[in-house]
């Protein structure tokens, strides 16, 4: 269970870090695009290894397939009531994107480390940092051009890294029992979550902000989070 709380401390500590860079720190738009498209990079690579895959091994290609279908609806519904109340480039895509892909994530994060050794555990909490970290500050940064203050936007985002937190302890003490179609929902529904905002919030703010260096910045993010994974495999 420590192993469990360090991960969580490291995963969610990411999103808090991430906010107060991009509140109270220098970030400009071409640092941001970079950043947020490294993010990308990695969530690219994760979506497909760590969600799809598993989720089909554990169940069938159709059920994994509807688990992202619905994933992606939730996610574009919440996304759309989302710019139409606080704004399209208020942050909150971001916020939505890392929330609703963060808590089947989570869930399956705390599933992930019941038996994951020390190795795996780095490579899980590392992949899961360095897309958390840059979509958190690019978030926090477009709430404060918003005219968000400054202490209410590390609230929200510190109140979204306790959401992730607790489904992380929820996977861990309550899912380790649990039947692999419901572990392969949670992980479907994550993907599908991740894809719609990689295609709706992630890229077009990269390429928006940084578009020369985007591509490269996604490569980036796909081999690091290749590195991380090929070491958590041995």
């Amino acid at each position: 269970m420590t192993m469990v709380f360090i991960v969580i401390a490291v995963v969610s500590g990411a999103l808090i870090i991430g906010a107060l860079w991009g509140v109270y720190g220098r970030l400009g738009d071409k640092m941001e695009g970079f950043l947020v498209a490294i993010a990308g990079g990695a969530l690219l690579l994760s979506v497909t290894t760590e969600l799809i895959e598993p989720a089909i091994e554990q169940s069938s290609v159709l059920h994994a397939m509807a688990g992202v279908g619905a994933g992606a609806l939730v996610f574009v519904l919440v996304d759309q009531l989302i710019a139409n109340t606080i704004g399209e480039d208020s942050g909150g895509g971001l916020l939505a994107a890392i929330t609703l892909d963060g808590i089947p994530e989570n869930l399956a994060l705390g599933v992930a480390l019941i038996a994951a050794g020390p190795m795996e555990v780095a490579a899980l909490a590392g992949s899961i940092l360095l897309s958390n970290l840059p979509e958190a500050a690019g978030g926090a940064r477009d709430m404060r051009d918003s005219g968000w203050s400054k202490r209410r936007i590390v609230g929200i985002w510190a109140v979204t890294a306790a959401i992730l937190s607790v489904a992380a302890v929820t996977g861990n003490v309550l899912l380790d029992t649990a039947g692999e179609g419901t572990l392969a929902l949670i992980r479907s529904f994550a993907a599908g979550a991740v894809v719609a905002s990689l295609a709706t919030e992630v890229f077009p703010k990269a390429y928006r902000e940084d578009s020369q260096w985007a591509g490269i910045a996604t490569a980036i993010g796909v081999i690091l989070a290749f590195s991380l994974g090929s070491l958590g495999g041995g």
